[in-house]
């Protein structure tokens, strides 16, 4: 619903919204994506693309002239191409509720993410009181799910989701309990965006903090040097730091297991520092730059201050997948990449030398899996 809050903040009728839940193989949405229809007919949003959304807004209507909400599943298949389904051959579930704004905080929804803080929606879609959506704050909780004890399960799981920023769909008893599924419940988990930490103030820092800024991080470039440490040369960057990168690291907060720190100093007055605090940290990923010569030099260096092979295994050194990158905006991609391959647990190779599908959901590997690719960086 992130994506259509600006437009619903200000809707003050009760409106529908069709919520994608769950998907399966080519999706074109993933969960989360959302569409409102109001009263006067009015649409913000898509869930597919076009594909399902017309018979999506007659459902909306209907759900808000009776408030009774509804799940629906679309799919196609060889026999059912022309009728109302996905051509991309995915399968998606959407939940449709109605909402009404004096019951329903949207307004405190949209401030909490506006200011960066952390806040949860959750929507009970079976089981329960279907429809009836829960938002969730470290400080405080609004609505129900009309039992106390699953309202309090509900919201421990929002504020655990929270904590690593997951939208996903729990199950539970009638009574909160896990291990059961008398209730389906999805959770839209807004949480601040994560940080990209960038050490050396060079020109592949540029390109990187671009690049980061359009993955939806908080971008931080740090550097000792004054003259190299400037707003002007790290306009995309949402904060220059000069400091010595190992004292800023040792008093930065909120460096969790969504962080990505990326040293592109490749000087070890500067290097072996800040990875002795990195190292100490959450941080999912730790990338450096360097060549296969300055790599070695470095862990030798690492591995006299006591750092383990438990820990270099941490490290991803060179940084980036191999893409043949020669400048530095190919190489912010190449970082990029594997950024997002640790993320999600991807192998980094071309998807038409894959046989699995496109958008299967993968577990999620989280930042500490390995891209067994190394980079070309020199």
């Amino acid at each position: 619903m992130k994506d259509i809050l600006d437009e619903i903040r200000w809707w003050t009728d009760p409106y529908a919204v069709a919520t994608v839940v769950a998907t399966w193989r080519s999706s074109p949405r993933q969960p989360g994506a959302a569409m409102a229809v109001n009263a006067s007919g009015d649409v913000v949003g898509s869930v597919s693309g076009g594909c399902v959304e017309a018979d999506l807004y007659e459902r909306c209507l209907e759900v808000l002239q009776t408030g009774v909400a509804e799940s629906v599943r679309y799919g196609v298949s060889d026999d059912d191409a022309l009728t109302v389904g996905l051509t991309c051959g995915g399968e998606l579930e959407v939940a449709v509720r109605r909402i009404d704004p004096a019951t329903t905080p949207v307004a405190l929804v949209a401030r909490e993410v506006d200011a960066g803080e952390p806040v949860a929606v959750a929507t009970v879609v079976e089981g329960a009181v279907p429809g009836a959506t829960i938002v969730v704050t470290p400080e405080e909780r609004h609505g129900t799910a009309g039992n106390p004890l699953l309202d309090e399960a509900i919201a421990g799981d929002a504020l655990g989701l929270l904590e690593s920023g997951s939208t996903r769909m729990l199950h539970l008893g009638a009574d909160g309990e896990g291990r059961k599924t008398d209730v389906a419940v999805f959770v839209e988990a807004y949480a601040p965006p994560p940080r990209m930490l960038i050490f050396g103030a060079i020109d592949f820092a540029g390109a990187l903090a671009r690049l980061g800024s359009f993955l939806g991080y908080h971008v931080t470039v740090c550097d000792a040097r004054p003259v190299f440490a400037t707003r002007a040369r790290f306009p995309d960057a949402d904060e220059v730091v000069r400091q010595w990168p190992h004292e800023f690291l040792a008093e930065a907060d909120h460096v969790d297991a969504r962080t990505v720190i990326c040293v592109l100093t490749h000087d070890p007055k500067f290097d072996v520092p800040v990875l002795l605090e990195a190292l100490r940290t959450d941080a999912g990923y730790i990338g450096v730059m360097g060549s296969r010569r300055t790599h070695d030099d470095r862990t030798e260096r690492l591995v006299a201050a006591g750092v383990t092979a438990e820990q270099l295994a941490r490290l991803s050194s060179p940084i980036g997948l191999d893409l043949g990158a020669r400048t530095s905006e190919e190489t912010a991609v190449s970082i990029g990449a594997e950024i997002i391959a640790a993320r999600w647990g991807g192998t980094g190779l071309r998807l038409t030398d894959l046989p699995t599908p496109i958008h299967e959901p993968a577990p999620r590997a989280g930042m500490d899996a390995r891209v067994d690719l190394e980079s070309r960086q020199g």
